[in-house]
């Protein structure tokens, strides 16, 4: 796509909306968390309305000019990366939460409010937005909508599209839509929420969201189980949920991700011996205490059947924020290490052990260290491959073939390629490997009827 015109750029800027035109700025808009990828727009808006991004849109679609839509740009798969220059609309200014509906259970929002910021203020009603992923201090929530995010509580709650009701989008052709109904049953027509939901800034750019909301829980108890081997600790999670226990959170780290959270945080308070290979950190949480109770005994005889060290149990509010916080920071701890390439695999979670003993596997092949973490609840394993000692040469050409293999692997033990942070510009090459041909066009004619021009987020997913 040709770079904006004078006669482009000046009328973009003629729209009365806020821009950024300076190389600094540019840059800073220009990357995400994916790597060390940048691409710099030519342009910057930062629109205030829906109105206004369908005047921009509307435009662009008539001119051919490319649109990346932005949040809080915390992604790891590259989807608000403006790989064709073009204009980046940023949604920071879409940061109110327009009503919280007590009576209903839901909340409509803008998509530039912080998750973490969401959740609290419908905690103030007594309410519960479940989906916390680990950036959730500071990624948007239509960030979370675009790219379908989990997090801990997804293994009892559900993903982010278990939660949108109905979504206000504008086209890439301007018009302003709205996708479904603010009601928990619709069965009318073809479900256009849900396809917007997880599409990546692909299809349409959301301006407002519903969510359905729940009680908040009023109890939860939190443990870190230490295991004397990785695979074993895997092996665990599907026999606490047979025994009919179903966690608010099961979270998998292997020793380093665990040590090197420590170090990034400064929080030695957590013992981590020697012969600890692997810590699964495991919530429960409800209305009734005395439940609470019995399930935790219920727990605890699932995992004597397993060998594990002493048990830590958090029993102060400070503990358990200090035993989440070292879990939501091991991405930002790995990536203090060296340069990496995070996948985002999932697989049934009995397969968790098989999917493990592969990574290691071709890491043993190919020269390099993994450390392994995530969401093993709903077999969500994120597979950090550390560069370390690795040649330009390896990283770059022989590094993929590792990859296509554990993705291989990922796709035989019946899982696919991304559970959460979406295939965006990284993944896309390995596409063919989640989906035969025909799927993938069915794919592709989507979106060539919401984009027939091609202009939204250009040389994503495909």
């Amino acid at each position: 796509m040709a770079q904006l015109t004078e006669s482009q750029f000046e009328y973009l800027c003629s729209l009365g909306i806020k821009f950024h035109g300076d190389q600094t700025q540019l840059l800073a808009y220009g990357h995400d968390e994916t790597e060390d990828f940048v691409f710099p727009p030519e342009l910057v808006l930062i629109p205030n309305t829906p109105e206004e991004i369908a005047a921009i849109l509307s435009y662009c679609h008539a001119e051919g000019i490319p649109v990346t839509p932005a949040g809080a740009r915390t992604g790891l798969s590259g989807g608000a990366l403006p790989l064709h220059g073009g204009v980046l609309i940023s949604m920071e200014k879409f940061n109110q939460i327009l009503h919280i509906d007590t009576d209903n259970l839901q909340v409509t929002t803008q998509p530039g409010v912080i998750t973490e910021v969401l959740q609290q203020a419908v905690k103030e009603h007594g309410l519960f937005y479940p989906p916390d992923p680990a950036s959730k201090g500071s990624c948007f929530i239509g960030g979370n909508v675009s790219e379908n995010s989990g997090g801990p509580k997804a293994v009892k709650y559900g993903v982010t599209k278990d939660y949108v009701l109905n979504l206000e989008v504008v086209l890439p052709t301007g018009e302003i839509i709205w996708t479904g109904a603010n009601v928990l049953k619709n069965a009318t027509g073809y479900n256009l929420t849900q396809l917007i939901v997880g599409s990546e800034g692909t299809l349409g750019i959301i301006t407002k969201i519903v969510l359905r909301l729940l009680p908040h829980p009023t109890h939860d108890v939190l443990f870190l189980v230490p295991f004397f081997d990785a695979k074993t600790a895997c092996a665990a999670v599907p026999e606490i949920f047979k025994a009919g226990i179903i966690p608010s959170g099961m979270e998998f780290m292997e020793r380093e991700a665990l040590l090197w959270a420590k170090a990034f945080t400064g929080d030695e308070t957590i013992p981590v011996a020697d012969n600890h290979q692997a810590h699964l950190l495991i919530e429960l949480d409800g209305f009734d205490q005395d439940q609470l109770m019995r399930e935790a005994e219920q727990l605890f005889a699932v995992l004597e059947t397993f060998e594990t060290d002493e048990i830590l149990f958090a029993d102060t509010a400070a503990q358990k924020a200090a035993l989440w916080n070292l879990r939501r920071k091991v991405g930002e701890a790995v990536k203090t290490q060296s340069t990496y390439k995070e996948e985002d695999t999932v697989v049934p979670r009995f397969q968790l052990p098989n999917l493990l003993t592969h990574v290691k596997a071709v890491g043993a092949r190919y020269g390099f260290k993994s450390v392994c973490y995530g969401h093993a609840g709903d077999g969500n394993l994120h597979v950090n491959i550390i560069r370390g000692e690795l040649s330009d040469e390896q990283w770059e050409h022989e590094l993929p073939k590792a990859i296509t293999e554990i993705f291989e692997e990922v796709i035989r033990l019946g899982g696919t390629i991304s559970g959460e942070h979406g295939i965006g510009y990284v993944q896309r090459p390995y596409m063919p490997l989640a989906f035969p041909e025909v799927t993938l066009n069915l794919m592709r004619e989507i979106k060539r009827v919401f984009d027939p021009k091609g202009i939204l987020n250009p040389g994503k997913i495909f």
